[in-house]
């Protein structure tokens, strides 16, 4: 477990294993430097009086014989006998003194060729021992013999005693070290998955759980760290469930689970009358003649399941149009934004839709007789498409729908017709395709960025980047082919150019940073998640300028991929985020399992939020889970003073929008073209 030990004038962190290891290493070592050198002060001083001894044995042991074997006052025999005996043995000196104290014989050598060390020597110095015995002649005392010792060899005794004793303590202290190193990362296992567990919970995952396996105290302490977080657990779960409940109170038709009339409409809105989100799309309404009759027919329980099969029916094709949402508005009618292409090419869609929920329809229908003897009248669907035109008010795309609607119905047959609204029709699906294709080829694509403004309205988080492609001269928003780019599949080549000249640009602007945003389909496409980390590989530190969203529809049908790609790119050190929140009808519980940095709410929220209290209250509620996983929340769309002032007091962190900053191009276009505000 990591612990702060601040080192006097550092600011280093050290882990409690390295600080237990280093105080009791250092106990160990010092135990057995200290009993070396108790071992060898002992050994040093058994050796010197051994010495001594022997010494004070030579002495009285010349003594002797000089007294039993010759007379004294033969120099030549008392030098013989000496020689003898200095050649026996290991002396330093040898002599016979007499009474006049002038050497009648000796023998003498200087202290060298120990075979030791000379620091050895210096530093232990043994001390030389001298003995002697006095020489007798009966009762006259005729002189003294004086030996001194030579400890050579006590020398290389102790020299080699002290290499084994620093041999053995080293290896001792390796194994004694080692052993405790084990040891240590034995005990202190169930300490580091605490520390784990405590990380995980200060990143606001409250899935991990440690075992209690350890002494009793970390035991206690355990079951103490488990029990808050099975709490914390629960907290936020009641707390997603909340916010999904009022979400659905909010957004979603009770029964189907397709948006409501309000949602529908609010987000219609931000298409068609926004300032920032206008883009071109159509506008279907269908209707099921005979709901009615086959309702009181049938009974509710068949008409709900109806509808719930009409409404699984709408979702499938929403989820083949990338972009497209539905709702439910009374009964057995339905409405569908299609964003993107031209209002004939929605004829066609919604004729196919017709067609499939006229099959449905069928399945339910049929001829009989009702209680009072009657026939149930079959049913038929019939649709209206209208398409977004300029100055065109959402009430007026609806009475135009709601028109061509009626005439499919005068048919008596299921039919989708086409209203007149004037909207610009010079470019079919397949006219799009190959206008996409060919400025993709041709890389026709210009970086615009717009600022993320944080609340306290002067920090810029970072710059949105957004892109436009030359199509027929004309710098094209995002906001129109993107839906487009998703249904014919060129969404990840769209992302990976976007995400290379990202990259360049953060390399070229070592104090900017920068975010982009995915299309839904990229993560699941063939190869891109290999070439985007190898860009972000390739950019090294600079990744850690760049945020990356994801929209949160994409995490309903692609959770594997994108949590997978969602790792791997915060190895890289990019900052990540879900954008689009609160359009994808998926449970916010995902934040327990996705590494994600901040939300990012859609500007269906964000359109007249001063005066949804609503939508208010949820995005609060919201704001408040997200801040307790340390997640941002961001807004997109603010396009009013009182929108911006609603979210700040609501909590939000940052935000864009035009209110805020208008995208601003970066440099000159890559090419020449026309108007770049198309």
């Amino acid at each position: 477990m990591r612990q702060r030990w601040q080192i006097p004038g550092t600011t280093r962190v050290i882990t409690l294993r390295t600080l237990l290891l280093i105080f009791t290493g250092a106990l160990v070592l010092l135990l057995l430097v200290a009993s070396m050198l108790i071992s060898f002060d002992r050994f040093r001083s058994y050796v010197a009086e051994e010495l001594e001894g022997r010494t004070r044995d030579a002495a009285t042991a010349v003594g002797l014989s000089l007294s039993n074997a010759i007379d004294a006052s033969d120099r030549v025999a008392v030098a013989s006998l000496i020689d003898s005996m200095f050649d026996s043995g290991d002396y330093l000196v040898i002599e016979f003194i007499d009474h006049d104290d002038r050497v009648v014989a000796g023998r003498a050598r200087s202290l060298s060729g120990l075979g030791v060390p000379g620091w050895f020597v210096a530093m232990v110095e043994l001390p030389r021992p001298e003995g002697t015995a006095s020489v007798m002649k009966g009762w006259r005392w005729l002189g003294q013999v004086r030996v001194v010792g030579h400890p050579g060899n006590a020398y290389q005794d102790l020299w080699w005693v002290t290499v084994w004793l620093i041999v053995a303590s080293v290896l001792i202290g390796v194994v004694a070290i080692a052993a405790l190193y084990l040891l240590l990362g034995r005990l202190l296992r169930p300490l580091r998955a605490l520390e784990q567990q405590a990380e995980a919970i200060g990143r606001r995952d409250f899935r991990r759980r440690t075992g209690v396996r350890s002494t009793r105290e970390l035991n206690q302490v355990t079951r103490a760290m488990n029990q808050m977080t099975d709490d914390l657990e629960q907290l936020f779960s009641g707390q997603a469930a909340l916010i999904a409940h009022l979400r659905k109170l909010n957004n979603e038709d009770a029964l189907t689970g397709l948006g409501s009339r309000n949602a529908f409409d609010q987000r219609l809105a931000v298409e068609v009358v926004s300032e920032e989100g206008r883009r071109p799309g159509s506008l279907i309404l269908l209707q099921v003649g005979g709901f009615a009759d086959f309702n009181q027919y049938a009974g509710r329980l068949e008409a709900d399941a109806l509808l719930i099969r009409l409404a699984g029916e709408l979702r499938a094709f929403v989820n083949r149009h990338a972009g497209s949402f539905a709702g439910r508005r009374s009964g057995a009618e339905f409405a569908v934004f299609v964003p993107g292409g031209a209002p004939a090419d929605a004829q066609i869609w919604g004729r196919e839709l017709v067609n499939d929920l006229q099959s449905i329809c069928g399945d339910f229908s049929g001829e009989g007789a009702d209680e009072g003897g009657g026939t149930m009248t079959a049913m038929v669907v019939h649709a209206g498409v209208a398409g977004v035109a300029d100055g065109l008010s959402v009430r007026s795309l609806f009475e135009a729908a709601d028109g061509a609607l009626r005439r499919a119905q005068l048919e008596g047959i299921s039919n989708c017709e086409l209203a007149d609204s004037g909207a610009d029709v010079h470019h079919g699906a397949e006219d799009w395709r190959g206008l996409l294709e060919q400025a993709l080829d041709q890389e026709n694509l210009w970086l615009w960025e717009q600022p993320v403004v944080a609340a306290d309205d002067t920090t810029v988080l970072y710059h949105q980047v957004f892109s436009r492609l030359l199509i027929e001269r004309n710098w094209v928003r995002g906001h129109v082919y993107a839906p487009l780019a998703e249904r014919f599949g060129l969404m990840a080549q769209l992302d990976l150019m976007v995400l290379e000249r990202t990259l360049q640009r953060l390399r070229d602007e070592p104090l900017v940073t920068l975010g982009i945003s995915l299309g839904a389909s990229s993560a699941v496409s063939p190869g891109f998640a290999e070439q985007a980390l190898a860009l972000a590989r390739d950019a090294g530190i600079d990744m850690e300028r760049l945020w990356i969203g994801f929209p949160e529809q994409a995490l309903h049908y692609h959770r594997r991929e994108i949590q997978s790609l969602v790792v791997q790119l915060r190895r890289t050190g990019a900052r990540l985020l879900v954008d689009r929140f609160g359009v994808g009808g998926i449970p916010f519980s995902y934040l327990r399992h996705l590494s994600i940095q901040a939300l990012r709410i859609d500007s269906s929220f964000v359109h007249g939020i001063d005066r949804q209290d609503d939508n208010r209250f949820y995005l609060e509620s919201m704001i408040t889970i997200a801040h307790g996983r340390g997640v941002k929340v961001l807004a997109s769309g603010v396009e009013t003073e009182a929108e911006w002032r609603t979210l700040k007091s609501a909590g939000v962190d940052a935000a864009t929008g035009y209110h805020l900053g208008r995208p601003g191009p970066v440099g000159e276009p890559p090419v020449g073209g026309g108007d770049a505000s198309a």
